[in-house]
């Protein structure tokens, strides 16, 4: 499982880590998704209420397959990514792989990671967004269709409801469908946007937890206890997720606008659009849940990818 500077158990213990930080954070990240790409929520806990009432709990694991089974896999690739890279640059510089990061090292690995990281997770990100999207509604919002009555009146759609309809069956069927009508870059549509979260994302995700993960470890201690693993990775998910909100809502936008009636034509046309439509605020929709949904999620994250580091290292 290790060559010199090459470990394959941080893969491993990535995918240890991403399957148990999906089951802990879906329920919010739906939430986060339908406040940032969807209409008509005024707050989270209304946003929650809502969701509950129209769905029952089934609707916060909404989509969830496909990320517990994809998810898992971009962690791993993350986290095994960034780790070596660390190892590699530390060679490079210093001579020994095993030699402490300083922290431009941690900061080139972890953009690094995170340009690496959009080529996989924008295909993931944008189906699990497509499936969490979908409610027991078509709704005009999204559709622009309108219906006619016999006598010639045009009544808008969004005034009819239209119980159990739905453009997607599963992922594969998601899949499926973009490729058809959209092709393959309709899978990496918000690609820029993920980009624009994700280089500066990753940095502001692996160098606080290092820095907390330092200072909650005494001197007297080689490595951090699990403890303080749970706490430096949960606040590190915080402040990641927070800071990344912005750009964060212009990645589900475009991911959640469908070929059917496209809202945006770019990155660019996405933001000035939202701004003049809704003003500034919109892009920190969702920061609240994105804050409490990181603690959890990154917390187990963390834990569980250092426990089982130490248990395939026999520490």
């Amino acid at each position: 499982m290790t060559s010199k500077n090459f470990r394959l158990d941080d893969f491993i213990a990535g995918w240890i880590g991403g399957a148990s930080s999906v089951v802990v954070g879906h329920p919010l990240d739906t939430v986060k998704t339908r406040l940032q790409a969807g209409k008509g929520y005024q707050s989270p806990l209304h946003c929650i209420l809502t969701i509950y009432r129209k769905e029952t709990v089934a609707g916060f694991f909404k989509g969830m397959s496909f990320p517990l089974a994809s998810i898992t896999v971009y962690n791993s690739v993350v986290f095994g990514f960034f780790s070596n890279t660390q190892r590699l640059i530390s060679k490079y510089r210093y001579g020994d792989g095993r030699h402490p990061s300083s922290m431009l090292d941690l900061t080139v690995a972890s953009m690094l990671t995170g340009l690496m990281s959009v080529g996989l997770g924008a295909p993931v990100d944008l189906v699990k967004i497509r499936l969490q999207m979908q409610t027991h509604l078509v709704l005009a919002e999204n559709l622009q269709l309108a219906g006619n009555v016999s006598n010639g009146t045009n009544i808008p759609l969004r005034s009819v409801n239209i119980p159990n309809q739905q453009l997607y069956r599963g992922p594969i069927h998601c899949i499926s469908t973009i490729l058809q009508t959209e092709g393959i870059q309709g899978l990496y549509r918000g690609a820029g946007a993920m980009i624009l979260r994700d280089v500066p994302g990753y940095a502001l995700y692996f160098i606080p937890y290092a820095i907390f993960c330092n200072l909650l470890t005494p001197s007297t201690s080689s490595s951090p206890h699990p403890c303080s693993i749970w706490l430096a990775g949960g606040l590190a998910g915080s402040i990641s997720w927070v800071t990344a909100t912005p750009a964060d809502v212009v990645k589900s936008r475009m991911q959640a606008d469908a070929q059917l009636h496209r809202k945006y034509k770019g990155v660019l046309h996405c933001i000035v659009q939202s701004y003049r439509t809704e003003g500034a605020e919109v892009f920190f929709r969702g920061a609240s849940v994105n804050a409490i949904r990181g603690f959890p999620m990154s917390s187990t994250m963390f834990l569980m990818y250092e426990l089982s580091l130490q248990f395939f290292r026999g520490h």
